[in-house]
């Protein structure tokens, strides 16, 4: 390599430098140093594979790119070069592969690759993968000049490859939605419309790390169950899980609830009591409506954030210690924070994982599922054989405005399995609390009054083909259960399904 040559491509470098530090993208940043790689190199294939944050010790490609003539993946030739080049601590550098005595003598026979470089990229002291550079037969052979230019590459761009949630990315396989849906569903997770599927695995994902999660959504939407589920499938699960709500605490014992105090720091201060944080050492601390937080806790509570340690009410002692922090709210944070009443340096403190939960009106899809899942447990509960609600009932309860979400619909079922008589397996919308039957009559003559253009044949004919849809749908097509909730044998419905060709594949 003449000097024109080895000033062009270190001027290569300083230009991929200034690309990369634009960049935002982690699976863009990968793409361009490979594509770097190829032209500085002249190599036919460029790959980089990462050690698993977690262990150090399994090596995976998150990225490889190639020339168009190169498209065999040499997954084992590569495996063996890294872990020579782990074993060792140096580069690789080999000019026939097939020949070369630092391997099996048959590990690389009859491969098309010829040459080779491999680079460990570092930061610090400390390895985090390897970049593989290979040539087929009839290409270039590498040099030791090339060789040295790749250890100054590495150098470059391992600190934008520096990356630990990206990189565990890859070696976290996504559940399939089925089986995700049932992993959270024994969680009292409940739903199957698409925003509640990507909420799971927003928390499926939290759960896989450690640092702090911000749950944003309206009251009543089940934030303490999700912050729940992160802790229990996290590797803090078999450590406690502690909660406090600081709406419900009075602004003069917030601090004490919180950090604890000493005896005689206050009057009734009789003996030392710990605080909640001190109580979830090791565990996950969720913080409910951390928006309810005085501004002076926050600056209190900031600092705790900010040094991991603490001082309990009165005591000059310094503690520290190692707690999760998930906190939720039931307004969105940066507005407080632009109305002056949160302090935004806190705010970006506690939203390094952000999470919105929606609200029920939002999943209307699932308010079936959910009514399905607790008539059960509060029928067992209160000793009744209660199995299901009629159609008619259960389209008003989907249909609804729920201000309360998902708590709301949990409390109306609660009220009407509770005010079904003992005998009934179904219950109908004679029961329905009073406060609710003008909402569901307002709702009939809204439906009948945009069918009052049809005859009355048609229109019999459409009500009786949308109770039957929604009565399957309600029962996820079960329909010996939908055939209970209507009240006709199965027979009969099975016969009116196909006279009013209602299928499936027709609902969606």
């Amino acid at each position: 390599m003449n000097y024109d040559e080895k000033n062009l491509k270190l001027q290569s470098i300083i230009e991929l430098v200034q690309a990369l530090n634009q960049q935002s993208s982690f699976e863009e940043i990968l793409r361009v140093i490979s594509a770097k790689a190829i032209q500085l190199f002249g190599t036919d294939s460029a790959k980089v594979m990462m050690l698993n944050p977690q262990t150090e010790h399994t090596l995976k490609t998150i990225y490889e790119g190639q020339k168009d003539s190169f498209v065999k993946n040499y997954h084992l030739l590569n495996v063996n070069i890294a872990g020579w080049i782990q074993k060792h601590k140096k580069s690789l550098i080999s000019p026939d592969l097939s020949n070369d005595e630092r391997f099996s003598s048959d590990i690389f026979k009859n491969i098309e690759v010829q040459s080779a470089i491999c680079v460990a990229l570092n930061v610090g002291d400390r390895p985090i993968g390897t970049l593989h550079m290979l040539n087929k037969r009839g290409s270039k052979i590498f040099t030791e000049q090339d060789l040295s230019l790749a250890e100054n590459f590495s150098s470059v761009i391992a600190p934008f490859l520096n990356k630990v949630e990206k990189i565990e990315e890859y070696f976290s396989c996504p559940l399939p939605d089925n089986a995700l849906l049932n992993k959270y569903a024994n969680m009292g997770l409940i739903g199957k419309s698409k925003i509640f599927i990507d909420l799971l695995k927003s928390i499926e994902s939290a759960s896989k790390c450690s640092v702090r999660v911000l749950l944003e959504g309206e009251t009543g939407t089940g934030k303490e169950m999700i912050a729940k589920a992160i802790h229990n499938f996290s590797e803090r699960s078999t450590e406690k899980f502690s909660v406090i709500d600081c709406g419900a605490i009075p602004e003069s014992l917030i601090e004490s609830e919180i950090f604890g105090y000493v005896k005689g720091a206050f009057t009734g201060a009789i003996k030392d009591r710990m605080g909640i944080i001190e109580e979830a050492d090791n565990g996950t601390l969720f913080i409910d409506e951390v928006c309810s937080l005085p501004l002076e806790m926050q600056s209190k509570f900031l600092r705790f954030l900010q040094e991991k340690e603490f001082r309990a009410v009165g005591s000059n002692e310094v503690k520290k210690i190692d707690v999760r922090i998930i906190a939720a709210a039931s307004v969105p944070l940066i507005k407080l924070v632009r109305e002056k009443k949160f302090k935004e340096e806190l705010y970006y403190r506690l939203n390094v994982y952000p999470i919105h939960v929606p609200p029920l009106d939002e999943r209307a899809e699932d308010i079936a599922l959910l009514v399905n899942h607790f008539i059960p447990a509060f029928a067992k509960e209160q000793k009744k054989s209660l199995e299901t609600f009629d159609s008619e009932l259960m389209k008003f309860l989907t249909h609804r405005h729920w201000a309360g979400n998902i708590r709301e619909l949990e409390n109306l079922v609660e009220r009407i399995v509770a005010l079904t008589p003992p005998a009934n397996k179904i219950s109908g919308v004679d029961i329905l609390p009073t406060e609710y039957t003008g909402e569901m009559k307002q709702e009939q003559l809204h439906t009948y009054a945009s069918q009052s253009n049809l005859s009355l044949k048609d229109r019999l004919r459409d009500i009786e083909a949308q109770l039957i849809r929604e009565a399957l749908i309600n029962h996820d097509w079960n329909q010996t259960r939908a055939a209970r909730s209507l009240n006709i044998p199965e027979q009969t419905l099975r016969y009116k399904m196909q006279k009013l060709n209602i299928n499936k594949d027709s609902s969606l």
